[in-house]
């Protein structure tokens, strides 16, 4: 799905587990850390969207987790221009998401980074809150920040 202006609805998903960490996921073959994503399809809502995509990038279920929050707005940015897919109608130029926080409620989860037949990730890490800003590729940090500042105070306890 992409709106007029060229923007692709999908969501973001911040899980975090009880010590205040986030789940950080390394791309296939690349030295590329990103949170999971993934485009909305058909007329998918954005929580059927991203209860998919945690199935599909990191194996989790609804039962495994339990939705804190989802961003006030649709959260957006451009691809560069090298990425774009050029050849492709309607030509996409970046994401809107809406971002989803989310608690890790079974400390024995499993993750399954295998969970499709086309997998995304082949490594994942707890990491700090504010460490994701550092590791993002550049045309997504601000997005990040905006994520994660908004819902700062729910995991941390303030607004930073």
């Amino acid at each position: 799905m992409i709106d007029p202006a060229g923007f692709r609805y999908g969501i973001g998903i911040i899980l975090v587990n009880h010590r205040k960490q986030v789940f950080l996921a390394k791309r296939i073959g690349m030295p590329a850390w990103q949170f999971p994503q993934g485009g909305m399809q058909g007329d998918e809502t954005p929580l059927q969207t991203m209860y998919r995509e945690l199935h599909e990038e990191i194996g989790l279920n609804e039962v495994d987790v339990e939705v804190i929050a989802s961003t006030k707005n649709w959260l957006s940015y451009r691809l560069p221009h090298r990425l774009r897919r050029h050849h492709k109608k309607p030509l996409c130029v970046g994401q809107k998401q809406k971002w989803f926080l989310l608690r890790l409620t079974h400390p024995d989860a499993t993750f399954n980074l295998n969970a499709n037949d086309d997998p995304e990730f082949d490594s994942w890490a707890w990491v700090s809150y504010w460490h994701p800003l550092k590791q993002v590729i550049s045309f997504k940090r601000r997005v990040y920040g905006l994520a994660l500042k908004e819902f700062s105070k729910l995991v941390l306890g303030y607004n930073d």
